[in-house]
């Protein structure tokens, strides 16, 4: 059966706003993901700061009081 022309120019539009749709959520997730990565880092390395500064006992790193600490809960 042959396909009218209102049934192709139909599926046209679908197929545009289904692309359209697709770059726009591809645009919005990866701000996201980048926004996110960049607060997580400078929220570790305010931690770590922290940590350093005020938690660690003589010798230790970082990671062993983090290790400590997390025990001690």
């Amino acid at each position: 059966m042959a396909k009218s022309k209102v049934v192709k120019a139909n599926e046209k539009i679908i197929e545009g706003v289904t692309a359209g749709y697709k770059k726009i959520e591809d645009a919005v997730v990866g701000t996201y993901k980048k926004v996110e990565k960049t607060v997580v880092g400078c929220y570790e390395k305010a931690e770590d700061a922290f940590v350093d500064r005020y938690l660690t006992r003589d010798g230790e790193t970082v990671e062993e009081a983090k290790q400590r600490l997390k025990a001690d809960k």
